[in-house]
């Protein structure tokens, strides 16, 4: 059991990216935490970590065997929970990640209510605007809009989630109106950064990618749109957020010829975390609230 241990003082340490953090996390002393990767590394007869006053950077041989590892702790964890008692009723904990916006907004109110319903359950929200693959970070759910795909993770739709490529009447009217998404290579424009500089169009012709040119670069939607309603440049936002400025004026959509791509709000959960009651139970609960997107059929939160 002790490597056992040294490994999940690798893995949170990993995670949390410095030793306090995931003695925090692991409820242990710092100095704990240091020993038990050093332990690890003697172990394995190579460095986890490169160690500075500055910061604390991953080897090539930590990134290769960490989700190797995350891999076999889930497993064994798993395999330890099936051969417990069974319990009356749902119960266990659920480590689930969600974008900022949307979990705020939308996916958190979702999760508590789930909770309210189930007292015996307990979860964990991260809010991280990146994608995450949870098989690799932890996560028993990792819930998301961005198109990436990962191995031995099952990914369930949840609902439609629009996009729209907006800018203000004042900043078009001083800069101009692009009228095909090569244009915007010419354009101040607002990025997301968890969607990187390429933006993606639709056309008669097929698919178009162009490449733009940050002046504004944020990871969260609220900013995005924030920066977009200060005549600061063109952006990509979500339609939830915008679709009361559009209606009103505030916002006008550019280029609608050339629709954004879109997206599917989606969950993803570990295949070795499927059969775990809690988790299934809880990704169900989300089929059914997001079957009609929340945006779509009750007001969006201010907040």
């Amino acid at each position: 059991m002790t490597l056992l241990v040294d490994i999940k003082a690798f893995l949170a340490t990993a995670r949390t990216g410095s030793f306090s953090a995931a003695a925090r996390e692991i409820g242990v002393a710092p100095s704990v935490v240091t020993k038990r990767v050093g332990r690890l590394e003697d172990h394995i007869g190579n460095r986890l970590f490169v160690r500075s006053t500055r910061a604390l950077v991953m080897t090539s041989e930590a990134d290769r065997l960490r989700p190797r590892l995350q891999m076999l702790v889930s497993q064994l964890d798993d395999a330890l929970e099936g051969a417990a008692p069974p319990e009356t009723g749902l119960a266990g904990h659920v480590r689930i990640k969600a974008p900022t916006t949307l979990g705020t907004l939308f996916a958190g109110r979702s999760i508590a209510r789930f909770m309210a319903q189930n007292p015996a359950i307990t979860t964990e929200l991260m809010l991280i605007d990146r994608a995450v693959n949870p098989l690799e970070e932890g996560f028993d759910i990792a819930l998301g809009g961005l198109p990436q795909s990962f191995a031995s993770v099952h990914e369930t739709p949840l609902c439609y989630y629009p996009r729209v490529l907006v800018a203000t009447p004042e900043y078009l009217a001083e800069h101009g109106s692009p009228k095909t998404p090569g244009d915007l290579v010419e354009h101040r424009c607002i990025i997301y950064v968890a969607a990187g500089m390429t933006w993606f169009f639709e056309s008669e012709g097929g698919p178009i990618s162009v490449t733009v040119n940050p002046v504004f670069t944020v990871n969260d939607s609220r900013l995005l749109h924030f920066a977009a309603l200060h005549h600061l440049g063109i952006c990509i936002a979500p339609g939830f957020l915008v679709q009361e400025d559009l209606a009103e004026g505030r916002l006008v959509e550019v280029i609608p010829d050339f629709p954004v791509t879109q997206l599917w709000f989606k969950a993803m959960v570990p295949n070795n975390k499927l059969h775990r009651p809690e988790v299934a139970a809880l990704l169900e609960f989300l089929k059914n609230e997001f079957e009609a997107a929340p945006w779509e059929t009750e007001p969006v939160p201010r907040l």
